[in-house]
Parts: structure tokens; C-alpha cells; sequence
């Protein structure tokens, strides 16, 4: 006989739920990983490794791969000055924007020329500044021999810089500029408004200046007489006085030959009797002319002579009619 079931059939009791079962719909349905999981991580769980460590290694590797990715040609560069850009803009908001710039170390006709050469204006967010560039474009000013950009949070740019120091006026084909101790020209300079520096003339005079100038400087009476420097074949220099007359160095030896000029000077004021020219370009020989034909006249004619190594006051003049 059929075994009886309690409260009920056999039927009945096979399909009835257990009390401590939940519904198979009710419980959350995990997400199956190894299907999702990249190869590499099923490789590694293969091997043996945890999926913590797994998952370390490969996050690695993406950011070097990344890294590499964006050190390549410009991309880091542009996303390092976009991030920049990003990040002194929302400072902008806060008060870190541009309101003061201080020029250190130059003259007031430089730090205008500095200033607008360094392109900066007003409210421009601070933080984004690129200071090596701005120090660039200061240092290629004219007026500047080197330059340091400082920036003061929250609101002021301090630009220290080494001027260069003007030496002389350049005249060269019909051009004037202003030059400094090294001979190099200022292009932002007006010569107009340097009437106390010298003038030097010619071809290559910027660089030899340098040179002639300190011995020329040296002798105040002849500073006060000299109208310009005269480059001659870019090998030796005339020296042009204000009242006309011209002093000739020689190409070497310029100061053993204005030694003897201040010998000549002192003895016999040889500057103030306004000679038309000098001529020191012989080694112990001076020349000289006289400006007009009656003076010439009046004075005996003479060729080259020496100059006798003799004190200053006894060192004759030998006036030249021909040379």
C-alpha cells in the first residue's frame, strides 16, 4: 500500500516550500566576475596571485603607460599649462590677480620699455603666469642685461633686472644708436636724449670703443675739446675736436701716442692753439698743420722730426707743412 502522508498527499507535500526558504527571485544576483575581469587578472588568479595583487599590477602599468602616453611630443606641456591656466583663473576669483608691477634696477626711461616689452596687464590672474617666459621677454629688452621675475601673493609682479650701462653714440651709415660697454646696440634708446655721451664714427667703432674710450676719458682737457671718435679702415681712430682740428693715433700703441699729446699738451698747450691736424701715428714722431696759410707762414717748415725722450715742458712741436 501507498505510504500515507500526514496533512496531506505525496503530491502535496513535494511542491510545498520549505518555511525557511526564500524565494529564488528575491536574492540579489552576484555579478559574475570572471567574465568580466580583464584577461590579464584571469591570467594572473591562474598563476596564483590574489586579485588584490593583480589588480595593483595592472593599475601600474596604466599609469606608466599613461605617463609615456602624455610625455610624448607637447601633450604633458599642454596639459600642464591647461591645468595651470584652469587653476589661476579660479584664483583670479579669489584676489590673486595682477595689480602692482615693480621695476627694479633700471632707469626711468628702461622701465617703460620693460614693461611694455613683458605684454602684462591688469586683473591678469597671477598664479598662471609663466615666469621663465615672462623673464625672457624682459631679457630681450635692450636696456637688460639679466633679469629675475619674483612673484608677491596675492596681487604684485617685482621684476629685478641689470641694466646695461650706456657707453657712447654709434654713427654708422647715416644711423645713430646708442651702444653699451660691450659695443652693443640699444634699440629701444633715443640718441637724442644721450647729448653728454660721446660719439663714435664708422665701421666697427661700437666694438673697438670699448678700448679708446677709457684712455680718452682718462685726459679730461682733451674730453672737454673732443667732438667725436673716428673709426679710419677699422684699425685705428682720428680724433675730431670741436674746433675742427683732427688728432691721428696710430693703429697700435694708442696710449704710448696720447702720453705724448698730453707731453705736447702741457709744454706748449699744443690743444689750444688750434692746430688743423696732429699726426701721432709715427712711434716717436709728431706732425703737425696749421689751419690757415698765414699761420703757416709764420712758422718754419719742417718735415718729421723725433721726439726727444725730454721732460715734458722741453718736448718741441714740429709744425709739418706738407703732411
Amino acid at each position: 500500500m501507498p505510504a500515507g502522508v500526514r496533512g496531506g498527499s505525496l503530491a502535496q507535500a513535494k511542491s510545498r516550500p520549505k518555511a525557511n526558504a526564500k524565494p529564488r527571485s528575491a536574492r540579489p544576483r552576484r555579478a559574475r566576475a570572471v567574465e568580466y575581469a580583464p584577461a590579464k587578472l584571469r591570467a594572473a588568479q591562474s598563476m596564483g596571485m590574489s586579485p588584490t595583487f593583480a589588480a595593483g599590477v595592472v593599475a601600474i602599468v596604466l599609469v606608466a603607460a599613461i605617463g609615456v602616453a602624455l610625455g610624448t611630443g607637447d601633450r604633458w606641456r599642454t596639459l600642464k599649462a591647461g591645468m595651470a591656466e584652469g587653476v589661476g583663473t579660479q584664483a583670479a576669483f579669489l584676489g590673486f590677480k595682477l595689480q602692482r608691477i615693480h621695476v627694479q634696477g633700471a632707469s626711468p626711461m628702461a622701465q617703460d620699455d620693460i614693461v611694455r616689452a613683458s605684454g602684462l596687464t591688469r586683473d591678469q590672474p597671477l598664479l598662471s603666469l609663466d615666469l621663465d617666459a615672462l623673464r625672457g621677454k624682459v631679457e630681450r629688452v635692450g636696456w637688460v642685461k639679466e633679469a629675475k621675475v619674483i612673484r608677491l601673493l596675492p596681487d604684485t609682479l617685482v621684476i629685478a633686472v641689470k641694466e646695461r650701462p650706456t657707453m657712447a653714440v654709434w654713427q654708422n651709415r647715416g644711423r645713430l644708436h646708442v651702444i653699451d660697454a660691450e659695443g652693443r646696440p640699444i634699440g629701444e634708446a633715443d640718441p637724442a636724449r644721450f647729448p653728454d655721451l660721446p660719439l663714435v664714427v664708422g665701421e666697427g667703432a661700437n666694438e673697438a670703443a670699448a678700448d679708446i674710450w677709457p684712455l680718452i676719458r682718462a685726459r679730461p682737457r682733451l674730453t672737454e675739446r673732443l667732438e667725436a671718435l673716428v673709426r679710419v679702415d677699422n684699425r685705428r681712430w682720428d680724433l675730431r675736436l670741436k674746433d675742427g682740428g683732427i688728432v691721428q693715433l696710430p693703429a697700435i700703441g694708442e696710449d704710448s701716442a696720447l702720453i705724448r699729446l698730453d707731453q705736447l699738451d702741457q709744454g706748449q698747450r699744443i690743444l689750444e692753439l688750434g692746430f688743423q691736424r696732429i699726426d701721432l701715428r709715427e712711434p716717436e714722431l709728431v706732425a703737425v698743420r696749421p689751419r690757415s696759410a698765414a699761420t703757416l707762414a709764420a712758422t718754419a717748415p719742417a718735415t718729421l722730426a723725433p721726439v726727444p725722450a725730454t721732460p715734458a715742458a722741453t718736448v718741441p712741436a714740429v709744425v709739418a707743412g706738407t703732411t
